[in-house]
């Protein structure tokens, strides 16, 4: 079973961040827009269970994931299940319709502007993303994924490149919870 290991932080200026993930080797991949249209369970509450549904188009590419609970206190890790599906807006479109015929019902989408990097770490491969979320600002994303057996390696790491960053103060919400509780 495969798992996202994950820590996110609120960036006021990310000139400083960018400098640093120079420093330590970050090269910059790629910068995308990326539309997260999410989806509430017809029989649970996915806020409960800390579950999330959702389709996910970069410009004609989709994908489909599902998010487990979070199970670790420090970071945010959790199961992850992620399929490409064909491409194209109409595409993503009509699943979203199939998962409304089933009483899945959609619930908010997150739009953000996603720049990429990739870093080695402790020999594991950590992707970092700065993504400009629209409606709540500049956060640093720090991921890996890891197997049952090396979660707390992959935690570790994390945590380790995060330190490196100077970061503190990791947001655990995801940026669909951020966005609901606001009030404006």
């Amino acid at each position: 079973m495969q798992y996202e290991v994950e820590l996110k932080f609120p960036l006021d200026d990310p000139a400083p961040i960018l400098t640093k993930l120079d420093e330590i080797g970050a090269v910059r991949e790629s910068t995308v827009i990326q539309r997260d249209m999410y989806f509430a369970h017809p029989q649970r509450d996915f806020a409960e269970t800390d579950e999330a549904l959702r389709i996910r188009c970069i410009g004609e590419q989709n994908r489909i994931t599902y998010k487990g609970p979070v199970v670790d206190s420090q970071t945010k890790t959790r199961h992850e299940i992620e399929l490409s599906f064909s491409d194209g807006q109409e595409t993503a479109r009509q699943l979203g319709q199939l998962l409304e015929a089933l009483s899945f019902c959609p619930v908010r989408a997150v739009n953000k502007q996603r720049t990429s990097f990739t870093l080695t770490w402790n020999s594991r491969p950590i992707e970092i993303a700065l993504d400009e979320v629209d409606g709540l600002g500049t956060f640093l994303e720090i991921e890996t994924i890891a197997e049952e057996s090396d979660r707390d390696d992959a935690r570790d790491c994390i945590l380790d490149v995060a330190a490196r960053l100077n970061l503190e103060h990791a947001e655990r919400r995801s940026y669909l919870c951020q966005l609901l509780a606001r009030k404006d």
